[in-house]
């Protein structure tokens, strides 16, 4: 059996366990680089599933045929206006911040296109960029490597400080880099991805919290690295501790969902498709050996697994057989494509003369989910011509700010009436008709249905003699909905 590794802590992603005496065969990509240098060996041990049950230094991991070696050789984090706010060298190559400097020019002078490739050949370096709530995560290259891992490894990045910061924005990065690059010490080392499981990582790096900060005040110190190993590494499991213990097992399995749609000005339905998450909380004693099966598994498209997940019995009989990390995390996603109607309708009309634009919206219930339809939202971004808006509504509330942003706040739809909104623009001085038509984003929330149709069959525990209590719920959100007008 052979199979390509793109996370170390993730080389099961696609092992089989029910055969114990498989062969593995671990094919690892390297690249020479122009400037070898001496690898550092961290002073931490971990355990490799499937090779041995012994911790295993990352010394012998990454030895002779990689001293001469490279992968990425540095990642820097980029604000939204251009800055650097973080860098960090990854091999004993250093790569200068002149490159961020050639990637701002050109993303200045090329706009949204040049933000939107994934992958970029400047004149020196690769680049691999990804952006997160206006946050650039640059990693640079020199050498030939498979963009999907540095990609891959990026996302993850981002979802680790995601998690640990609380959301992503310039001021909680800043006000968090010891974290931040104690995070990165551990996640990939001399240019290599290593420890991204966030379960693993929080056993390793205490997240902040106030307590922390004040006592690295008292003390002086600034570590938030813990000073044993995580309990993994004395696992065969390397995403799981070696042997939890709860007084109540319990497993909740969740599955959220974001209906993407485009309506054309006719109402037409022009696109409909689902993105939704199997996300799973899962407090059991011991090592259990879960398996999760579908009513309707042919509808599912573009499956991505954590890399608990066994691949052989998905591919074979749509089953998901896993053993779980030890807490919260997302065990699956994918997307359900090609559907036929929405839960609700917006119908805008705009109608302009003589200098003036008039403006009618109504909402309400097109085909009915059977659970009440919540947090219900208009928005769209007035022209530029619009000098003045007088708009009201029978339900909810209308705000217009500064940047000309209208938002319709509707909450619940009531079912005696469909919330409508109607108002005046006027249109700037010369301008009789109105010649840009805005384009509404709506928003909703529907508790307990997963509107992609989606039905989980049953969650069965193999390996555990004890009972458990698990529990199953289901939301879908509104996504990129547009309406245009």
């Amino acid at each position: 059996m052979v199979f390509f590794g793109l996370d170390l802590i993730g080389f099961t992603n696609i092992m089989d366990r029910s055969k114990p005496n498989n062969t593995f065969i671990f094919l690892a990509f390297v690249f020479d680089s122009p400037t070898p240098a001496a690898v550092n060996i961290p002073r931490r041990r971990h355990t490799f599933a499937g090779i041995n049950k012994s911790p295993i230094s990352r010394k012998r991991t990454l030895s002779a045929s990689t001293h001469k070696k490279r992968m990425l050789q540095c990642i820097f984090l980029v604000s939204d206006s251009g800055e650097v706010m973080l860098e960090k060298q990854l091999t004993g190559h250093r790569v200068d911040r002149s490159i961020c400097d050639w990637f701002w020019d050109q993303s200045i002078s090329q706009g949204d296109s040049f933000k939107q490739q994934p992958v970029i050949a400047s004149p020196t370096h690769y680049l691999f960029q990804v952006v997160r709530e206006g946050i650039t995560f640059l990693a640079c290259t020199q050498v030939e490597m498979p963009p999907l891992m540095a990609i891959e490894f990026l996302c993850r990045v981002a979802d680790v400080l995601n998690d640990y910061l609380g959301g992503l924005n310039e001021d909680l990065i800043k006000d968090n880099f010891v974290i931040v690059y104690e995070l990165l010490d551990e996640m990939i080392d001399n240019g290599f991805p290593l420890t991204t499981e966030p379960n693993i990582l929080q056993e390793m790096i205490a997240p902040p919290n106030i307590v922390s900060k004040v006592l690295s005040v008292v003390t002086g110190s600034s570590s938030n690295v813990s000073d044993t190993l995580p309990g993994a590494t004395a696992s065969c499991v390397p995403w799981r501790s070696a042997d939890p213990k709860y007084a109540n097992n319990e497993i909740y399995v969740d599955l959220v969902e974001e209906m993407d749609a485009t309506i054309n000005r006719d109402g037409v339905l022009v696109k409909c498709e689902v993105y939704g998450e199997v996300q799973v909380n899962s407090h059991i004693t011991g090592l259990p050996d879960l398996t999760l099966s579908f009513a309707n598994p042919s509808i599912l498209d573009s499956v991505r697994f954590h890399p608990c997940v066994r691949f052989r019995p998905w591919e074979s009989n749509q089953i998901l057989s896993f053993v779980p990390p030890d807490g919260q995390f997302k065990l699956m996603s994918y997307r359900v494509r090609n559907l036929k109607s929405t839960p609700i309708y917006v119908k805008p009309q705009l109608t302009s003369n003589g200098g003036t634009c008039r403006v009618s919206v109504l909402v309400g219930i097109r085909n009915d989910p059977g659970k009440t339809i919540d947090s219900v939202t208009v928005q769209f971004q007035l022209p530029s011509c619009i000098l003045s808006a007088d708009l009201t509504s029978n339900h909810g509330t209308v705000n217009i700010l500064s940047n000309k942003t209208c938002t319709w706040s509707i909450g619940r739809i009531p079912k005696d009436k469909a919330p409508s909104m109607s108002g005046t623009l006027v249109l700037e001085t010369g301008l009789e008709r109105l010649h840009v038509f805005p384009t509404f984003q709506v928003g909703f929330k529907i508790m307990g249905v997963a509107l992609s149709g989606l039905q989980i069959d049953k969650l069965d525990l193999k390996t555990v003699p004890y009972r458990f209590y698990k529990g199953f719920r289901a939301v879908t959100k509104a996504g990129e909905f547009e309406v245009r007008s």
